[in-house]
Parts: structure tokens; C-alpha cells; sequence
């Protein structure tokens, strides 16, 4: 017993010396866990009575954009801040095409699908699921001035974000170019056909053409407004051949669309000596493969194919020479007094979360890639079974920023109707419950039309489901026949 004494002493002295130190490793666990966390890096620690970093006015607007980004409308809808009020004094849901209800929860009986507008809603999961890292929050009182940052209409930030995701992404050569911001890349068309064309003393006036089937806003814009230095020519066809693909000597400025809208083939200037702007909308590495960095004197870029955002109507063009940027600046400031102040923030934290995950896990451009891929993989294998349509062939390419042979991803598809009869591909399709756009408006033939694949994935699901009946009805009336 005497031997047995001591035993018992050491292991009651164990337990005490163990219990001590998980005591104190729970209360250094809930010292650091229960901790505020660490005010945002922008935050000053004299934040002039702000709580040392603690949200106070901005809690409601934080509520109110976190309740309404929680509405499901059972996945066919959302619902905005400032949407439509309803009797409970909230906004309610405002469903996608085919959908109704409170709730967007009914389908719409024998809906026609619209696959007309180019609406980039395809990569609205991706901000959904970064839905922190792209937020903004802003005071009443923010940028109220009609000028930014030292004194100027442009982000300084901005313009440095831009210029690194075009070294990151390789599509463009930035460093020694001017960069002008836009109400998105539709004010800079004629902007930039302003800043090209002659003076007004000289007399000349500069013919402005564009390779069919090219976008139509250039047509439709120059048409518009019916300046006196330059006026609309049409195709490319007829100057190239009359300068034989050598120098004119006349002032022309080409469009070059590249990837193209709406055939997404990528382009080069044809017609020799003209001032060219090359329109690189969809040239991001979700749409196109990326061959080498774009280095041409006149290149415009938009966020709403770069990011999806349209709505906030952002675009900016790279420009060589000092003074046509400064005449372009001009026809800003004349025509807008720049660009919203709000956009540019706005853009300056999606830019921002763009940077941050390139060639990562989360990568804008892996992931509309993917999207886009499965959407032209699809529809691929139903109209491959047709003969009375078919679709622009794309071959698999290797592109620099994902440094691999990548499969297709057009935003387009350039649908061609093959029958005799079927003059009018657009009509074929729309009795069909598809809206399209007619390749009239490319100037090309009716016997094309243009079907988008950027909406939303319910407006393409409903779209596989109309060109799937379609073949499926080709198919049956071409068995009947051969009865």
C-alpha cells in the first residue's frame, strides 16, 4: 500500500497539469475566435469617429442588397434593388423569357424563344459566386464632382487595372498606348470615326466601310448622324479590288471586327492604307482562342462582353497616337462629359476580382469557356443531324492564355438554311418559335441569321429544346417521304 501512494499522487498530478493546459488552450481559442475581424486595409485607424472600422450607415444598404440577392424566384428570375414595388412595399421577381409568376415558378405555355439580343447573361453564376470579392458599397456623397481622380474624367486605378489585364490575358499590346473610357464601346464607334476622319477645313470626306457580314451599329450609327467628314461606303469588297490590296489614296476607315458579330472568324485589316479600328469586343480567351497580343494603332474593348456586365455600359479604347486619343477624349467630354464616375467604381472592383483569380480555380475566362463549350457542343450535335441547317465550322485553335488547343466557344452561332426554298432563314426559324437575327442586318444574305448563345442558361436550354423539335420534325416529314 505504501508503494501504491505515490502512484496515485503522480497521476493525480497528470491530470491536473493536462486539464490546466486545455483550460488555457479554450479560453486563447475563444480570446482570438470571438475577436472583430480585421477592419479593411482601406480603413484608416482615425477613421473620424467611425468606430475604428465598424459599419454604421452602410448596414441598411448592406441588408437590403443581401435580401434581395437571397430571393430564389425559384431560379427562373431575380430580383433587383430597384425593381418594381410591390403592395408589400418590396420589389418582387422579374422572370426570365418563358417564365411568370411571383415566383417565376410557371413555364410560359408554347413560348417563343428569343435568341436575338447579344444580353450577356451567361456569366451571371460566376458573379453570383463571387458575389464579395465584386460588391460595392458607396456613400451619398461619393465622387459628386463632375471630375476624378487629379482632376481628371478617368480612374487612374481603372486605367492601371485595364492595362495589367491585357498584359495578364495577352490579348492586346496597352503600355504605349493612350487609354480613352466610354459610355461602353457603342459611343466610341462614332468617336472613333470622328477622331479619324479629316478636318473639317480639309473638304475630304473619309468613306467609312467594314468586311461583310459585319456588326450593324456601324452602318446604323454613321448613317445617324450624317456628319460631312465621313459618310458610309458599305463592304470592303469594292476598295480592296480597286487598290488592288495596295495603298489608297483615299481616306478610308475600316472596321475590323475581330473575332467577328456574328460569325466570330478573326479578322485583318484587307484594304490597304485605311485608318483601321479594330473592334476586339469578343477577343477575351471565353469566346476566342488568343493567337498573339493585338497590336494595332486603334483597338476598343467593352466590360459587357468581358465581364458581362452591359448594363453598366462601360468600354475604353487603346489608342496610339496622341492625338487622335485626344480628339476621341474630346468627343467624350462633348458628348458625355465622360464616363459615370459610379460606372467606373463599379468597374474598378469587378476588374479587380478579375485580376485576382486569373489562372486560378476561379478564372472568368475558364469558366465562360466551359459554359460557352458545352452550350456549342450541344447545339452542335442537333443540328448536326439536319440538312436544312447548318452551322459555321470552327476548328479547335491553341490559345496562348490557356496554353493548350481549345475547343470553340463562339458567342454566335451564323445559322445558314440550306434548302432552296428557305430564302429566308430568320422566318424559318421564327415559325419555328425562335427568334433570331437576320444576316439582312450584316449585310449578308437572308439566307443567314445570327442565333446568340450569351443569354442566360434558362433562354438556352429553352432554345436546344425548339431547335431539337425543328430537326425532330425535319426528320419525321423526310421519313413520311421516303415511304
Amino acid at each position: 500500500m505504501e508503494s501504491a501512494f505515490p502512484t496515485a499522487a503522480r497521476l493525480g498530478l497528470h491530470v491536473l497539469l493536462y486539464s490546466s493546459l486545455l483550460l488555457n488552450a479554450l479560453f486563447l481559442a475563444h480570446h482570438f475566435l470571438s475577436a472583430p475581424p480585421a477592419p479593411s486595409p482601406l480603413l484608416s485607424e482615425a477613421d473620424n469617429g467611425g468606430g475604428g472600422g465598424a459599419l454604421s450607415w452602410a448596414l441598411r444598404a448592406a441588408r437590403d442588397a443581401e435580401s434581395v440577392a437571397a430571393a430564389g424566384c425559384s431560379g427562373h428570375g431575380r430580383v433587383f434593388l430597384d425593381g418594381i414595388v410591390g403592395q408589400d412595399g418590396r420589389p418582387g421577381c422579374e422572370c426570365n423569357t418563358c417564365f411568370e409568376g411571383p415566383d417565376c415558378s410557371v413555364r410560359t405555355p408554347d413560348c417563343t424563344v428569343d435568341a436575338d439580343s447579344g444580353d450577356p447573361m451567361f456569366l451571371e453564376p460566376y458573379w453570383m459566386q463571387h458575389a464579395e470579392a465584386s460588391a460595392v458599397v458607396v456613400s451619398g456623397w461619393h465622387r459628386m464632382s463632375y471630375r476624378t481622380t487629379d482632376g481628371l474624367f478617368q480612374s487612374v486605378e481603372l486605367e492601371r487595372c485595364i492595362r495589367r489585364l491585357h498584359a495578364a490575358v495577352g490579348n492586346a499590346v496597352a503600355d504605349d498606348k493612350q487609354i480613352v473610357f466610354a459610355t461602353g464601346s457603342m459611343q466610341l464607334i462614332n468617336a472613333l470615326v470622328y477622331a479619324l476622319s479629316p478636318d473639317s477645313n480639309s473638304g475630304s470626306t473619309a468613306s467609312v466601310v467594314a468586311t461583310t457580314p459585319y456588326y450593324p451599329a456601324y452602318r446604323t450609327q454613321i448613317v445617324l448622324f450624317d456628319s460631312r467628314e465621313y459618310r458610309w461606303a458599305g463592304n470592303t469588297s469594292m476598295w480592296a479590288k480597286a487598290s488592288g490590296n495596295s495603298t489608297t489614296k483615299e481616306d478610308v476607315i475600316e472596321f475590323v471586327t475581330s473575332p467577328n458579330n456574328p460569325d466570330a472568324v478573326l479578322h485583318q485589316p484587307v484594304v490597304g492604307g485605311s485608318s483601321a479600328i479594330l473592334d476586339h469586343a469578343y477577343f477575351w480567351p471565353h469566346f476566342t482562342h488568343i493567337p498573339a497580343p493585338s497590336d494595332e494603332d486603334v483597338m476598343l474593348f467593352t466590360t459587357s462582353k468581358l465581364s458581362g456586365h452591359a448594363s453598366s455600359r462601360f468600354g475604353w479604347a487603346l489608342i496610339r497616337d496622341e492625338k487622335v486619343a485626344k480628339r476621341v477624349n474630346n468627343y467624350i467630354l462633348q458628348n458625355t462629359m465622360g464616363t459615370s464616375r459610379d460606372t467606373q467604381l463599379r468597374m474598378l472592383s469587378v476588374f479587380k476580382a478579375i485580376l485576382a483569380n486569373l489562372h486560378g480555380k476561379e478564372d472568368i475566362f475558364a469558366f465562360g469557356h466551359d459554359v460557352m463549350t458545352a452550350k456549342w457542343r450541344k447545339l452542335g450535335a442537333v443540328v448536326s443531324r439536319s440538312r436544312r441547317i447548318s452551322l459555321q465550322n470552327i476548328p479547335p485553335q491553341y490559345c496562348t492564355y490557356f496554353d493548350k488547343i481549345r475547343e470553340p466557344s463562339p458567342a454566335y452561332a451564323w445559322v445558314k438554311c440550306e434548302r432552296e426554298e428557305d430564302s429566308d432563314c430568320s422566318d424559318v426559324l421564327l415559325k419555328a418559335k425562335i427568334i433570331t437575327r437576320s444576316g439582312v442586318w450584316n449585310d449578308a444574305s437572308s439566307r443567314y441569321t445570327r442565333i446568340s448563345l450569351i443569354k442566360s442558361q434558362d433562354d438556352f436550354d429553352l432554345l436546344l429544346e425548339r431547335i431539337t423539335e425543328f430537326v425532330d420534325a425535319e426528320l419525321t416529314a423526310a421519313g413520311s417521304n421516303s415511304m
